[in-house]
């Protein structure tokens, strides 16, 4: 158990929320919303679905990590629930796409909007900035900290300065907006293309169950860890919706539609293309807490994840400060491996399908703990969060799957490789115990 001067604040504890959850998606995925769905309310609806299915998740998360004690998250909730199998999938999968693609797909956004300078950023840059930031986590948990808070502010200060600007200024005449405020969403919302961009939404909130990897480093868990992802998914969602209305008040359709940059392609139509190649640049500079976030938090998952597999084992070893550095290098390796041999969009493709399944299945653990077990909702009305959470991720994942099939198909592929790893571990592990 971490002492009190190994732990962290509910104000960190929200910071990692918030810099796992904003980063890469918000920034990235409208343009490919907008090839299928152009209604305004169509598209805020989609993303205040996601902020609710996230709050819902947080709820539920806020009980389990409450309940199971130490770090390790889903991987606790499922080896403990159900079987060890799941536990050591869901460890897998957090390995090679649950932490590591979203550290590849933000430095490759990253890369993405600073290519708007003349000089073009590619992949060499987004695996250096990788390595760059690992380093940064791994000298002591107050050094970390105080790296992520500083560049989580960045993130917050900037988005809060990008809403009062796009809302206040008025759109240009001269380039015209994609605001449709029209009749046409209750069309929209019953289009399979509405419930396959939700898969783009959900990823760009994922991070809301963050905090719960690292419970054991949180003080006095049972009140700051649900107080962390709550006010850390209140405030992304917020957010995300004023985001979009920026984005679609300050550029056309034709502008954005299959565009990767779109913050930035509005950001130039709202501010001119000086001051836009600067909103570029801390755009830019935000995803370095999304970086940072996602290595801190799966690090310390596969930390736990290895300290009962034989073939990790050499990961759940810390430095001196307890810092779980070959963890941490490991997701950064993975990371640059995934940018070498993957396009931005597959990668998020895949990596949201295969997320949203593994959530749903850590969201069911719940239902396994009895009225005494929960600290925080006494209720039995608590159910309404997991099953709502349940039947729209049944809906986003059967869409994904008919729609996005080799994408899919390449997710459940890492899934059967990790079964037979597990296999070939739980093996290694019997032999050693038999000796």
């Amino acid at each position: 158990m971490s002492t009190s001067s190994h732990q962290i604040g509910w104000k960190t504890a929200a910071a990692i929320v918030v810099s796992n959850m904003i980063g890469t998606g918000i920034f990235t995925t409208l343009g490919f919303q907008l090839s299928d769905i152009t209604n305004t309310y169509s598209i805020f609806l989609l993303w205040a679905i996601g902020g609710i299915l996230a709050l819902f998740g947080a709820f539920c998360y806020a009980e389990l990590g409450s309940h199971f004690k130490g770090n390790g998250g889903d991987f606790i909730y499922l080896k403990e629930t159900y079987h060890p199998l799941f536990g050591y999938l869901i460890s897998w999968i957090s390995l090679i796409i649950g932490f590591s693609s979203p550290v590849a797909l933000a430095a490759l956004a990253m890369s993405k909007y600073l290519s708007v300078f003349d000089y073009t950023f590619g992949n060499g840059f987004a695996i250096a900035a990788i390595f760059l930031i690992a380093f940064m986590l791994s000298f002591s948990l107050k050094a970390s900290g105080r790296f992520h808070n500083f560049f989580t502010f960045i993130k917050v200060a900037f988005i809060i300065v990008l809403i009062v600007l796009g809302v206040g200024l008025s759109g240009s005449s001269h380039t015209g907006n994609s605001l449709n405020f029209g009749d046409g969403w209750q069309h929209e919302i019953m289009l399979p293309a509405f419930a396959t961009s939700l898969v783009f939404v959900t990823y760009s909130y994922t991070g809301w169950n963050s905090a719960s990897y690292i419970a054991g480093e949180i003080k006095d868990v049972q009140k700051n860890l649900p107080k962390s992802l709550i006010i850390g998914t209140v405030f992304v969602t917020v957010s995300y919706i004023l985001v979009n209305y920026i984005m679609l008040k300050h550029a056309p359709v034709s502008q954005l539609a299959g565009k990767e940059d779109v913050m930035g392609e509005a950001a130039v139509n709202m501010l001119g293309l000086s001051f836009g190649k600067i909103v570029n640049i801390f755009i830019a500079l935000q995803l370095i807490a999304t970086i940072s976030g996602y290595l801190w938090v799966g690090s310390r998952l596969t930390q736990a994840f290895a300290r009962d597999s034989y073939l990790w084992k050499p990961l759940s070893k810390g430095n001196e400060k307890g810092i779980p550095v070959r963890a941490i290098f490991a997701h950064a390796v993975i990371a640059a491996i995934i940018i070498l041999t993957g396009s931005f969009k597959e990668i998020f493709v895949y990596t949201a399908f295969i997320l949203q399944l593994f959530a749903s299945l850590a969201i069911s653990t719940v239902y396994f703990l009895k009225k005494e077990d929960r600290r925080i909702f006494r209720s039995n009305a608590f159910y309404i969060f997991p099953t709502v959470f349940l039947l729209f991720s049944g809906y986003i994942l059967y869409f994904t799957l008919i729609h996005n099939p080799r994408e899919s198909v390449i997710g459940l592929g890492i899934v059967a490789v990790g079964i037979v790893l597990y296999l070939i571990d739980r093996r290694y592990v019997k032999k050693a115990e038999d000796l």
